[in-house]
């Protein structure tokens, strides 16, 4: 995993701050505060580019609806395939009828 490459007290700490978010009022008091807009918005774009693929659409879908490049696409898509699990793990919970969709076409 690559995490473990910077894990240690500061990744622990925001990880656990962020843990301790309550709604998402507070998700945008904090994310605001720490992150440029840029991030964000950067860090949005990938979540909803793992979503995008997971409901199989094509890179070209994809680079339209959300102005991902084809390199963060791809970047993406290994992640998806063969990370840690990460963003399958947060976008089953976040839409869990989807998942069910996707179990289906298995």
């Amino acid at each position: 995993m690559q995490i473990d490459k910077i894990r240690g007290h500061q990744t622990d700490q925001l990880f656990k701050a962020m843990l301790e978010l309550k709604d998402l009022d507070e998700c945008y008091e904090f994310f605001d505060d720490l992150c440029t807009i840029s991030e964000l918005q950067s860090l949005a774009q990938r979540l909803e580019v793992a979503q995008m693929l997971k409901l199989k659409k094509t890179y070209d879908t994809i680079q339209s609806e959300t102005g991902a490049s084809t390199a963060t696409i791809s970047r993406i898509r290994r992640c998806v395939d063969y990370g840690s699990g990460g963003y399958s793990k947060v976008l089953d919970r976040l839409y869990p009828e989807t998942k069910e969709e996707q179990d289906e076409t298995i």
